[in-house]
């Protein structure tokens, strides 16, 4: 299988503080790959860091083979254009309308008239489910899930193979959540996406993932959900196996 996102080594502290001590990671081509841990494990930091938002103190990341880690900030610019990425709270600029919203990495990368650009943010908005007269509504007249399809919306504006989700459904009801894993699902097959997902949703993991790669003791522990839910490890005994997921009617392990 052609690795599509590989972090060998990795190392972040912030002064005496060790978030990841030697952490490996790889999302193969093809699959969800979810990314658990609890808080405080550095979930959002490794994200960054596989983005090239920040650098490492040792280690490197590799996007589709390509050594990103040591690449300069107007390198690292181009290579945006590769990956699609959506943040918790869907990040879009309030001042601007859904249609604009998806159109910034498009202004960004792409040399198109303004009838194309248009055209071509419809189909995105289209694409995740959303209705055309949300395209001059502002985020502040959208729902929380119409959000979430916006922010993926312009995370799919260059057509990537590659797609970061941070926490794509937290802060929405059960029915809604369901509704963008079976969305996400749909898409990942339809346009061959490789999806990186850190999540603390038990129902989107079991729904969505392939393999889940768990923060524990600064490193990861890595393999398919099945793996995991049997893996020995407290942190992700108590995760797959405890009060919390017993709630979920004791469905992710024995």
């Amino acid at each position: 299988m052609r690795a599509m996102v590989e972090a060998h080594g990795i190392v972040n502290r912030f002064g005496a503080q060790v978030v990841h001590d030697g952490l490996d990671m790889v999302a193969y081509e093809g699959e969800v790959f979810g990314i658990v841990g609890g808080s405080g494990s550095g979930k959002s930091v490794l994200l960054r860091t596989i983005l090239g938002l920040q650098r490492p103190q040792a280690g490197e990341v590799k996007l589709e083979g390509r050594d990103i880690t040591h690449l300069s900030w107007d390198e690292l610019r181009a290579a945006k254009a590769g990956y699609g990425v959506t943040f918790q709270q869907g990040a879009l600029y309030t001042s601007l309308t859904v249609l604009q919203n998806i159109q910034l990495p498009m202004l960004e990368h792409l040399a198109l008239p303004p009838d194309a650009l248009d055209a071509l943010a419809r189909l995105k908005l289209a694409i995740v489910g959303l209705p055309a007269d949300s395209a001059a509504k502002y985020p502040s007249q959208l729902s929380g899930g119409m959000v979430k399809r916006a922010a993926l919306a312009r995370s799919l504006a260059l057509d990537p193979q590659l797609l970061f989700l941070d926490e794509p459904t937290a802060g929405l009801d059960p029915i809604s959540a369901a509704a963008f894993d079976a969305l996400l699902m749909a898409l990942q097959k339809d346009l061959a996406l490789t999806v990186v997902m850190i999540t603390h949703d038990l129902d989107t993991i079991f729904r969505t993932c392939n393999r889940v790669g768990v923060i524990v003791d600064r490193r990861m522990v890595s393999g398919t959900v099945g793996e995991i839910v049997d893996h020995p490890h407290p942190w992700i005994r108590e995760y797959f196996h405890g009060e919390r997921a017993l709630r979920f009617g004791g469905r992710y392990g024995a």
